[in-house]
């Protein structure tokens, strides 16, 4: 039988690392991380990285392992993940991958899409278009040119926004077309499983969470990172409100909200990207029993 891999997913600050590290220390597996974010080894506090107490609980991979400085997206995560499940499986039965980042799990998965070469002409007008009218623009335009791509993006990430703008005005096809190869053949098979609660006890966690970051010192990590703000590792929630902020264009409290806000438009795309999976089995939080039964029902 091939090995196992459990992908635990859902929106942001649902639970995923603590459910996480239980299934793994039932099975005595390791942890991938699945987010892109939580990579960068600069930001800690505004990705919820799991604690040094978590991180003891269980083996992890992919968390504060590479530079905000280094080139990484879902590209090269997942030619680096695959040669890691190599030698995990050669030990392991089961590997849990746990996060939220819909491109990453989708390139462990299935392989990332190959997409058309940079256009640089095209970049370089897209650029100037953000630098003068601002985010709005790109926003608006790719809503129109992909709308399917647009509920899916992170709609603060300018770098997301113009690499998709690129793509359909270099091929005259929508971005997500593009996304829709054949899946590339894994030695190994998955399991989905997708953690989530009502709506309004999501939102209100979300909300906790993020005053909870501010109180762990989030607006000093980033203006610590505020001299690499054009970097697209730090263009993202949390991060790119106290950004604006800090260039005096919010107040704090403007701030918060807009992160909170941006928080909770980003959950709702979370949740719509994993029920495009055709097979997700779905749970509560705190449901661990379950997750242990349907994992132990699909290695039978």
């Amino acid at each position: 039988m091939k090995p196992l891999l459990v992908v635990i997913t859902g929106p942001t600050a649902v639970g995923k690392t603590s459910t996480s590290i239980q299934i793994a220390k039932h099975f005595d597996c390791p942890i991938i991380s699945g987010d892109s974010r939580q990579v960068y080894k600069e930001m800690s506090i505004g990705t919820a990285v799991p604690s040094p107490e978590e991180l003891k609980q269980a083996p992890h991979h992919f968390i504060q392992s590479h530079s905000i400085h280094q080139p990484f997206n879902a590209g090269i995560y997942e030619e680096e993940c695959m040669a890691l499940l190599d030698k995990l499986f050669v030990k392991n039965k089961i590997v849990v991958l746990s996060g939220g980042s819909g491109l990453y799990i989708n390139a462990v998965l299935f392989g990332h899409d190959e997409l058309p070469p940079a256009n640089d002409e095209i970049r370089q007008k897209l650029i100037k278009s953000y630098e003068d009218n601002g985010i709005a623009v790109l926003q608006k335009e790719l809503k129109a040119a992909d709308p399917v791509y647009f509920e899916e993006v992170d709609q603060l990430n300018p770098q997301r926004l113009m690499r998709a703008l690129e793509v359909c005005k270099q091929t005259g096809k929508p971005y997500s077309s593009f996304r829709k190869s054949t899946p590339k053949k894994r030695n190994f098979n998955h399991l989905i499983i997708a953690i989530n609660e009502d709506r309004e006890s999501l939102y209100t966690r979300i909300n906790q969470r993020v005053d909870e970051m501010m109180n762990e010192g989030l607006l000093d990590e980033v203006k610590s990172l505020h001299p690499y703000k054009h970097l697209n590792a730090v263009q993202t929630v949390g991060y790119t409100e106290l950004f604006i902020h800090l260039d005096k264009q919010y107040t704090l409290d403007e701030a918060v909200d807009k992160i909170k806000q941006h928080s909770r438009n980003y959950a709702k795309r979370q949740i719509t990207w994993i029920k495009k999976y055709d097979e997700v089995h779905w749970v509560n939080r705190n449901e661990t029993q379950k997750i242990i039964q349907l994992i132990d029902a699909h290695l039978q």
